[in-house]
């Protein structure tokens, strides 16, 4: 869908950011400088016989077991950046996902890379801003079933400081940002509740730290931690919400930032290093699977340390 204002249904979030945390699928954005950030079957209880461990991700992101087989997933943003590396990820372990983003060309290559895998997944080219766009994602995750997974990861980030930001830049990535995410969940609330689903939002570490030049684009993404705790609150325990906090991570939103600026990030993390679309995904499909049954109206910062680390003497 289409991550805010720019192309019509047929394309997803266009504007780019420069900065290391819009992170999550296609963004809009204007540029500027860097800032840090660059969801079957019914849960039904513990089973009291569990059987053998399942083998654990190695940490690289690689999925190891077919946690969402029988589940439709929905994932906006999902040209590129996070949003891909996520369909992949649920596609990967069994889910059929349909992929939203105004980026068609980009959305119609990681709905091919993951058929190609031997994974289920279409595109619908939309707008997550427009009601009546999200008629059409319904209907093709119909397609293959009920949708038991929400992940919402468009966006729109425009750099300018509050007082140079015009009412219109300020309007559309709210309505990217927390109004597509509002329609979407109401479009797919039905099933969502009727199969015990989840939704993970795709906030970002600007909700909780202050950078300059995104005032739209923090105010957004901390008003969906509070729209998280919301719909956990209203919609439990039929369904889980929560959402996840990425920090500096890797994704087409760096292209353009200079080296010097990249080290700087970097030597801000704990880990030493830029996360990977991947590394966002694999915390996104563990809130959605069942593991995750007792988690529901929280968040999980996925930042590689940048929040807690801090120079002083």
């Amino acid at each position: 869908m289409r991550a805010g204002s720019g192309p019509r249904v047929g394309a997803q979030a266009r504007t780019r950011t420069t900065g290391p945390y819009p992170h999550e699928g296609t963004a809009h954005v204007n540029p500027g400088a860097p800032a840090p950030d660059g969801s079957g079957p019914a849960y039904t209880g513990a089973d009291p016989d569990p059987g053998p461990e399942p083998e654990r991700d190695t940490g690289t992101g690689t999925p190891t077991a077919a946690r969402f087989t029988g589940r439709v997933a929905v994932v906006t943003g999902g040209a590129s950046g996070i949003g891909a590396a996520t369909a992949a990820r649920l596609a990967a372990e069994g889910a059929a996902v349909v992929v939203t983003d105004v980026a068609a060309e980009r959305g119609e290559a990681v709905v091919a890379a993951i058929r190609a895998d031997g994974g289920r997944a279409v595109l619908v080219p939309a707008d997550v801003t427009d009601a009546t766009a999200w008629d059409d994602v319904v209907a093709a995750a119909h397609s293959f079933g009920p949708v038991g997974v929400l992940s919402a990861n468009a966006y729109a980030c425009d750099i300018a400081p509050a007082h140079e930001m015009s009412l219109a830049s300020w309007e559309h990535q709210l309505a990217v940002n927390l109004t597509g995410v509002f329609l979407g969940f109401k479009a797919v609330l039905a099933d969502l509740r009727a199969h015990r689903g989840a939704v993970v939002l795709t906030s970002s570490v600007h909700a909780h730290t202050g950078i300059p030049g995104r005032p739209a684009y923090a105010a957004s993404k901390g008003a969906l931690l509070s729209l998280c705790g919301q719909l956990a609150v209203e919609y439990g325990p039929d369904v889980r919400v929560n959402a996840v906090l990425p920090g500096p991570v890797l994704t087409p939103a760096w292209d353009g930032i200079g080296e010097a600026d990249r080290a700087l990030t970097v030597e801000g993390t704990a880990a030493g290093r830029f996360g990977s679309p991947a590394e966002v995904a694999a915390a996104i499909a563990f809130l959605a699977a069942d593991e995750a049954s007792y988690i529901t109206g929280t968040s999980l910062v996925v930042d590689g340390g940048w929040s807690v680390k801090k120079a002083s003497a």
